[in-house]
C-alpha cells in the first residue's frame, strides 16, 4: 500500500489546489466555479452557461505537478455540470451542452472516472485548511466549492472530510498488520491493532453524529441535495448521441467502509444492494479502488483476532450505518416518500440489510 494513504488516508496526497496560477486560462473557472451559487438564483443561468467559453485542458499525459490541478478543474466542471443538469427549482435538463460537455468528460476520462461530480469531487478535493499547520479536522477546514450560500452545505461536505482524514489511522494499522495475518498466527500484537482500527471508527462515528449540529433538515432537502442527485437519460452533446445514466454523488462512493468490509470479509448476501455498492465503486478514484483489491486479497483476520477487539470493530462499525442511517431518514425519508437516495437506490432498506449482517459477523 502506497505511503500516502496510511499518512493521508483517501484523502489527496498534498491539501487540495484551491485556484488556479496567477494569469492562467483557467482561472476564469475560480470566478465561475465562486459565482455559481449566485448563478443559480437566476432562472436565466442555463442560456448564460450554454455561451460559456471554458478552456480545455490540454494533450497529453497528466503530470504530478498537473494532478492537482486537473482534480480542481474536475470539481469547478463537475459543479457546473450538475448546476446546470439540476438546477432548483426547475425541473431536470436532459442535455448538457457541448461547451460543458466536452471538456469535462475529457478531464473525466483523464481522472479514468464516469462524466458526473461524485464523492470525489464534491468531498476529497473540495476543502482547504484554514490554518494550514493546523488539523484535517473541522474548525479548521472548509470548503473550496458550493452550490449555494449556505454554511449547511459546507458542513455537511466537512463532516465527511474529518471522516476521511480519520481513515489514516485505519489504512496504517492495517498496513502493519500485513506480516502478522501472513504468518498466520495469532497474538496480541494482532488485537491492539485490530483494536487501534476500532478506535479510529469509533471517533469517525462521534464525527457523523454531529452532521444536525448546522445542516438544517429542511434546507438540506431543498436547497443542496438536488444539486448531487444522479442524472436520467442526459445526452451529452458533442461526445455522446445516446442518453446517459449517471449515479449521483452518495457517501456509497467512499472507499472507507468498503475496506473495512473486505478487511473484515464481512460476508453480505448477493443481491441487488451489493451490485449496486460494487458498481459504486467505478465512482471511486482508481487509486482507491487497488487499495480495495489490495485489502480484499488479505487472509482473514477472524481466525487470528479476539473477541473482544473483533466485535467492537464490527460494532463500530454497525454503529456508523446506525448513525448514516438515522441521518437519511431525518433528511430525506421524513420530507418525500421517494425510496431513491441521491445515488438512485432504494437505500432505506438496504442500509438496514448492511447493519444486520455486520452483527451476524461477530465471534460468538
Amino acid at each position: 500500500m502506497d505511503a500516502t494513504f496510511t499518512r493521508r488516508g483517501f484523502l489527496p496526497e498534498a491539501d487540495p489546489a484551491t485556484h488556479f496560477p496567477f494569469g492562467s486560462e483557467f482561472a476564469q473557472l475560480d470566478e465561475l466555479g465562486r459565482n455559481i451559487p449566485s448563478l443559480l438564483q437566476d432562472g436565466s443561468f442555463r442560456t448564460y452557461a450554454r455561451e460559456l467559453r471554458i478552456p480545455a485542458w490540454p494533450d497529453g499525459p497528466v503530470s504530478p505537478v498537473q494532478l492537482p490541478y486537473l482534480r480542481l478543474y474536475y470539481v469547478r466542471l463537475g459543479f457546473l455540470t450538475s448546476a446546470f443538469i439540476n438546477q432548483v427549482p426547475l425541473p431536470p435538463e436532459s442535455t448538457l451542452p457541448k461547451n460543458i460537455a466536452v471538456p469535462f468528460c475529457n478531464a473525466c476520462k483523464l481522472l479514468n472516472r464516469p462524466p458526473i461530480l461524485s464523492y470525489d469531487g464534491y468531498a476529497l478535493f473540495n476543502w482547504k485548511r484554514i490554518r494550514p499547520d493546523g488539523p484535517i479536522a473541522l474548525g479548521n477546514i472548509d470548503t473550496i466549492q458550493n452550490f449555494v450560500h449556505m454554511y449547511d452545505e459546507h458542513w455537511f461536505i466537512l463532516v465527511h472530510v474529518e471522516i476521511e482524514a480519520i481513515a489514516a489511522t485505519i489504512l496504517s494499522a492495517i498496513e502493519r498488520l500485513k506480516p502478522f495475518l501472513s504468518a498466520g498466527m495469532p497474538g496480541a500484537e494482532i488485537d491492539a491493532l485490530i483494536a487501534e482500527i476500532a478506535a479510529a471508527a469509533w471517533k469517525q462515528v462521534a464525527v457523523l453524529r454531529r452532521i444536525p449540529e448546522k445542516m438544517d433538515p429542511h434546507l438540506y432537502f431543498k436547497t443542496f441535495r438536488p444539486y448531487i442527485r444522479f442524472f436520467e437519460n442526459v445526452v451529452y452533446e458533442g461526445v455522446e448521441t445516446a442518453p446517459m445514466s449517471y449515479r449521483g454523488e452518495t457517501g456509497a462512493q467512499s472507499s472507507i467502509l468498503p475496506m473495512l468490509v473486505a478487511f473484515l470479509k464481512i460476508p453480505h448476501k448477493n443481491s441487488m444492494l451489493m451490485n449496486h455498492l460494487a458498481d459504486m465503486r467505478r465512482f471511486m478514484p482508481a487509486d482507491h479502488r487497488a487499495v480495495l483489491d489490495e485489502v480484499e486479497a488479505l487472509p482473514p483476520v477472524k481466525p487470528l483476532a479476539g473477541k473482544e477487539a473483533f466485535n467492537d470493530l464490527l460494532e463500530a462499525i454497525a454503529a456508523f450505518r446506525e448513525v448514516h442511517f438515522g441521518w437519511a431518514d431525518l433528511y430525506i425519508h421524513r420530507n418525500v416518500q421517494d425510496p431513491r437516495g441521491t445515488g438512485g437506490t432504494p437505500y432505506r432498506e438496504w442500509l438496514q440489510q448492511l447493519i444486520d449482517e455486520t452483527r451476524e459477523h461477530r465471534i460468538a
